[in-house]
């Protein structure tokens, strides 16, 4: 008995999941930026609003502050090649500041940085992913891959604090953007 084509899933940043499709071009136009070898981490989280409401609360850098545990201060611009300055809260470690770069972003949808430590030796692609399922409900991916020469031994070292970091947020993220949409509706 011949098995059935699987059915078309969709598929986020870098054709993870489901199946594979072609690479949307950046704002842009200019290609995907192609993640770092290494690792991967990822937390997915189904939020009940709209994705607007969703990217106006992650473009909301000042007030990051107000809900978000992995990132307790936040500035800079959500354009291509702005820098960000953000302080990082990973469970378990102590505050670090960093300074990544915005890659990407697409308004409701994404927004993505790179970030290079130790002298390049670790390298990482950071991304939200907002994925619309319909009107009110969304799938928000909280992501990074994390390569470069040293990054799977850091992967190993830090993952499951990162993996925790982006847990916590998205369950902050969900609290307020349901919050927000809830409030909208009146």
């Amino acid at each position: 008995m011949p098995i059935s084509p699987s059915p078309q899933l969709k598929a986020g940043l870098f054709g993870r999941g489901g199946t594979p499709r072609a690479p949307k071009p950046t704002a842009t136009g200019a290609p995907p930026a192609k993640p770092p070898s290494g690792v991967r981490i990822e937390h997915r989280i189904g939020i009940q609003a709209p994705a607007e409401v969703i990217w106006a609360v992650i473009a909301d850098l000042a007030a990051w502050s107000d809900w978000n545990p992995l990132y307790s201060r936040a500035t800079g611009d959500i354009r291509i090649g702005a820098g960000l300055d953000l302080t990082l809260n990973l469970p378990g470690q102590p505050p670090q500041r960093i300074r990544p770069v915005v890659l990407d972003w697409v308004p409701n949808e994404q927004l993505q940085w790179r970030l290079s430590l130790a002298g390049g030796l670790v390298r990482t692609v950071r991304y939200i992913e907002i994925e619309a399922l319909a009107p009110t409900s969304c799938i928000v991916a909280n992501g990074e891959y994390v390569g470069g020469l040293m990054g799977s031994s850091v992967a190993r070292r830090v993952g499951r604090s990162i993996l925790r970091g982006f847990t916590d947020m998205n369950a902050a993220l969900k609290i307020r953007a349901e919050a927000q949409a809830q409030a909208e509706r009146g």
